[in-house]
């Protein structure tokens, strides 16, 4: 069965169907030794070759897989950043074929929920406009908002880039009289470039804090942390599929036990971000130093393989410091003299039955009182 170049380019994990359009466009594909034309369809059995390379071709195609991903502030969108900044591609997990492709885009300064597929035509029905598929955000506004600015949201603004406005608008309890915020909930069916924040800055108003809650008919679930993501079940995946008239996928990659959010997996996930987050923060102080830091713990403790104070003093030329006064809590300061002919022990959980049963117990040792005997 023949398909498109660039579809097959683009399953092939070399860019998205827009960017390996441009490549043929360009010339830089070739089919079995010809320069390509855009539309050209290619079998299994055709050499596909990208740069003079050869571009491999599976006969086993992969199945849709869906990724549900809590976006933190702070994190782009994009793959590579001349900047360095953080991305959200960093905490996704590897995928043998193809890659991962983000389903709409959310800002730096934008957190919540952030769909990822391998299937590039899922990827491209879900984001184009002709679906009006809903997006739903939370959104939280600095200072007070009249009802006249509210309707002028709902009936329509105008933009830079054309009209806009809000399907749906609706203010949340607020609990807190004295608080200078309101939040409120907002639904779109478009995703252009900060279109929520522009639309209420067109009302002079000022948006501090936007979440995604929803993108079509999967919601954020409550309980994923921030910086963690969750693979969709395959009744959702095959639900999301059918609302932009894709037939249903039959096989999954999630295994029995992956399939529920039990605080098992909530502890993993968060102890996965929190080392995840310690890592990147070592290497941003190491790169703003421009130097490395040492992560050996033996090189700055004695008796453990590395080299003590008085060793590294006598390297630079100066006189060891003599002035450490003795543990008088040691178990050896009463009797210094005999202290290397005692037995040594490498571990403190690793000495004998009768240290143990004699200091180490449960019950607290007592002395027989004095008294008379009888003789």
């Amino acid at each position: 069965m023949s398909e498109k170049l660039q579809k097959v380019l683009a399953n092939a994990g070399l860019g998205s169907r827009r960017k390996m359009e441009t490549w043929i466009e360009e010339g830089r594909v070739s089919v079995n030794g010809a320069i390509a034309s855009l539309g050209a369809r290619v079998e299994l059995s055709d050499e596909i070759r990208c740069d003079g390379k050869v571009i491999p071709q599976s006969a086993k195609q992969s199945f849709c897989r869906v990724l549900m991903y809590n976006k933190p502030e702070g994190e782009i969108c994009s793959r590579d950043d001349p900047e360095g900044r953080k991305t959200v591609f960093e905490r996704l997990p590897r995928i043998q074929t193809g890659r991962w492709i983000a389903i709409g885009r959310l800002d730096i300064n934008t957190s919540g929920l952030l769909l990822f597929t391998n299937d590039g035509e899922l990827a491209n029905r879900l984001m184009h406009p002709r679906n009006t598929i809903e997006r739903e955000y939370a959104v939280r506004v600095f200072g007070e908002v009249s009802e006249t600015a509210l309707n002028a949201m709902r009936k329509g603004v105008v933009l830079d880039d054309g009209p806009a406005k809000f399907e749906k608008l609706t203010r949340r309890p607020q609990f807190d009289d004295e608080s200078l915020n309101a939040w409120f909930n907002v639904v779109l069916r478009e995703g252009r470039n900060r279109e929520v924040r522009r639309i209420w800055e067109s009302q002079s108003l000022q948006v501090s804090r936007l979440i995604r809650t929803r993108y079509g008919d999967v919601a954020l679930p409550n309980r994923l942390p921030q910086g963690a993501w969750v693979e969709m079940e395959l009744g959702e995946i095959n639900k999301l599929r059918r609302s932009v008239q894709l037939p249903n996928e039959t096989e999954t990659a999630l295994k029995p036990d992956q399939e529920k959010l039990d605080h098992i997996r909530l502890s993993r996930m968060r102890r996965s971000i929190k080392k995840h987050n310690s890592r990147q923060a070592t290497e941003d102080t190491t790169s703003k130093d421009g130097s490395s830091v040492s992560k050996n713990p033996k090189s700055e403790h004695a008796g453990k393989g590395g080299k003590t104070e008085q060793s590294s003093q006598a390297e630079r030329g100066k006189k060891p410091s003599s002035n450490r006064k003795p543990n008088s809590r040691s178990r050896h300061s009463r009797h210094d003299d005999d202290a290397p002919f005692k037995k040594k022990r490498s571990n403190r959980n690793n000495r004998s039955d009768d240290y143990n049963a004699n200091n180490h117990s449960g019950k607290k040792s007592r002395k027989k009182p004095l008294g008379r005997t009888r003789k």
